[in-house]
């Protein structure tokens, strides 16, 4: 996947410099995107140098030392820190990641971070995640049965009916994925976009779930699903190792059978 990397035209100003001390054994400058709404500026890049021999081994690990321990106005989310939530997804040195799982060492020179492209900022490396949650509620995300539940049991499924689901039931909606689909740049009002489409098949794959014809008409869209040209940036910067891709064409095989 290439990297993201602004226009020669880009607004982005260059921002205040917050040097180490004299006595940093190990310093490493970090070129962080700032944008505040409320002072009516244009977004800049302010540098930050960190000793590294003083702060943890991850992105995440700078931006909580910056922020407690440099520059309070900071703004960016976590939560976990291990990878399971997926708050701190935003685009590091070029590429969409998770901070608490990007190592500082594997990177060279001064250290680029950005909010996750191509959507609104709420403030810093915050993106607006409004559109996509919208999305993501609209495929109905959770088991739909008419079925009555057994009344002594869950419901049960064989080991291979599960194993259907792994791949699927991974994805922490870090949106690592989406925002780095060029087709979801260009039709975000109506294509759901890499992550949500591996969600609405994760569904589809349940045995359990009584409602695949219905989940399936929905999707049988020129928008929602065939904007996917399959460029498979999903798959590549998924901090999970999924592969929405291919989820995605199994939704569009499952609609070719249907038809057949």
């Amino acid at each position: 996947m290439a990297e993201f990397t602004l226009p020669a035209n880009s607004k982005i100003r260059t921002g205040q410099t917050w040097p180490a001390s004299a006595a940093a054994a190990k310093v490493r400058a970090f070129h962080i995107y700032r944008w505040n709404p409320d002072d009516g500026k244009n977004p800049q890049l302010d540098t930050y140098e960190v000793d590294l021999a003083k702060c943890g081994p991850m992105v995440l690990d700078a931006l909580i030392k910056i922020k407690n321990e440099i520059d309070p106005t900071l703004t960016f989310r976590r939560s976990c820190r291990e990878g399971i939530c997926g708050s701190c997804a935003m685009n590091i040195q070029g590429t969409n990641a998770l901070a608490c799982l990007r190592p500082i060492e594997d990177m060279e020179g001064p250290v680029r971070i950005y909010p996750l492209p191509h959507m609104a900022v709420v403030k810093d490396l915050v993106p607006d995640l409004s559109q996509i949650y919208a999305q993501y509620r609209s495929i109905e995300p959770w088991l739909k049965a008419d079925t009555p539940a057994p009344p002594d049991r869950e419901r049960l499924q064989s080991k291979e009916e599960r194993a259907k689901l792994d791949g699927l039931w991974e994805c922490i909606l870090c949106f690592c994925c989406t925002t780095s689909c060029p087709s979801y740049w260009w039709n975000g009002d109506r294509y759901l976009g890499p992550a949500v489409l591996l969600q609405a098949y994760r569904w589809i794959a349940d045995s359990r779930d009584e409602y695949t014809g219905e989940r399936l008409d929905s999707l049988e869209d020129p928008f929602k699903l065939y904007r996917c040209h399959t460029i498979m940036n999903c798959a590549q910067t998924c901090p999970k190792g999924l592969n929405p891709a291919k989820a995605i064409g199994a939704i569009k095989e499952l609609l070719v059978q249907r038809e057949v």
